[in-house]
């Protein structure tokens, strides 16, 4: 390197004077700080006691959530016990209601079958009676036919006509008497 360089270079340290990031420069310092003092000054009397007071109003309304979202809390908590405890007594209404039913359905049942047990047997009773009556009937009716044949044989073997009310009483006598030893 030539020499005026050299000396340009060396005239450059010479004025920034140690212009390094570990230097200090008090007049510069004491600059900063004076604006800084001041800057505080009017920040103070005109902005900080509006800032304060947001920070108290947020402050106090965050208290605020805070306690109702606990209330809220200690109702939901409430709320759902008692939500508990109703679903768990209606299960066991209904359970109740369920064994009611079936047993109302059971003596339903009973009752039903009971009945109709009871009109097979009047239903039995009554076709025996119409048996019997209708038996009794024809019995009869073979009777009175025995009674006719009987007198029409005699009549031919007797060669008289029996046709009288005293002929027919004792061919009667003589079929009951018939009847009772067999």
């Amino acid at each position: 390197m030539t020499v005026p360089m050299l000396a340009l270079l060396l005239a450059a340290e010479g004025e920034g004077g140690g212009a390094g990031p570990f230097s200090v420069n008090f007049g510069l310092t004491f600059w900063t700080l004076i604006v800084f003092g001041i800057f505080l000054f009017f920040f103070r009397r005109t902005f900080w006691a509006t800032i304060v007071a947001r920070a108290e109003e947020r402050e106090e309304t965050i208290a605020k959530q805070l306690s109702q979202a606990e209330l809220a809390n200690a109702e939901a908590k409430a709320l759902f016990e008692k939500h508990t405890e109703l679903l768990a007594a209606s299960r066991a209404e209904a359970q109740s209601m369920l064994a009611e039913a079936k047993t109302a359905g059971e003596k339903e049942r009973q009752a039903a079958l009971e009945k109709t047990r009871h009109e097979q047997e009047a239903l039995l009773d009554r076709a025996r009676r119409d048996v019997a009556a209708e038996k009794d009937k024809a019995i009869a009716e073979l009777r009175r036919e025995a009674v006719d044949l009987a007198l029409g044989a005699a009549a031919k073997v007797i060669g008289q006509r029996l046709d009288s009310a005293d002929d027919r009483r004792m061919v009667m006598e003589y079929l009951a008497k018939v009847e009772t030893t067999h």
